[in-house]
């Protein structure tokens, strides 16, 4: 498993290498830093390790802090000295956006395989650019899909009728599905006011 994280994290230095156009330099110096203990900036410690000059560690450091790849963060050592730490915190950063990128791109394909299987047919390229329109305006991905699921039960399948049931949890401020079941709940014990502001039935016949 450390072995997966470490060839993962590599994997990601190549990565940032490529895009910010390091020299061969400050690549290594980064590596060094990812892979040291000793993250204090030790002239000396690099030299042995990494057979760089210190002109050419001085100049791929700099290089390296002013493009945001490597941090300077004060740290207490165990005999309570305070000590300048490097930290590749802003790497790892980039590492976790990426990965937050990934998962978001997976739970669109997930909501679009969704709406596939409820209306059993393919959908439109209209409807994909809907649907995405949603997601870009930030809403839930579960809400979305408890529209379709409350679309698909009053046998409606399209995506007029499930925006229709966003607008209306919206206007009501529903920002989950479990407010939104608290308000079926409400709706069931006071039968005054209707859950959402049009009819149905109404709807689903001008289809």
């Amino acid at each position: 498993m450390e072995y997966e994280k470490h060839f993962a994290l590599s994997t990601h230095l190549i990565q940032v290498a490529k895009k910010e156009n390091l020299t061969l330099d400050e690549f290594i110096l980064l590596i060094y830093f990812e892979d040291s203990l000793d993250k204090t900036f030790n002239i000396e410690l690099i030299k042995t390790a990494t057979n760089l000059t210190e002109n050419e560690i001085l100049t791929s450091f700099t290089t390296l802090i002013k493009k945001n790849l490597l941090n300077v963060e004060s740290a207490t050592d165990l005999e309570g000295k305070r000590q300048e730490k490097i930290s590749l915190k802003p790497i790892y950063d980039q590492l976790k956006e990426q990965e937050i990128k990934e998962e978001e791109e997976e739970k669109k394909i997930n909501i679009y395989e969704a709406f596939e299987n409820e209306f059993g047919r393919a959908i439109s390229s209209i409807e994909y650019e809907i649907i995405g329109a949603w997601i870009e305006k930030g809403w839930k991905e579960e809400l979305i899909l408890g529209a379709l699921k409350e679309a698909v039960y009053n046998g409606v399948t399209n995506l007029r009728y499930i925006d229709k049931i966003l607008y209306e949890w919206q206007k009501k401020g529903y920002k989950t599905m479990q407010e939104v079941k608290k308000g079926l709940v409400k709706k069931e014990e006071t039968k005054s006011e209707p859950l959402f502001d049009y009819n149905w039935l109404d709807e689903n016949e001008d289809e």
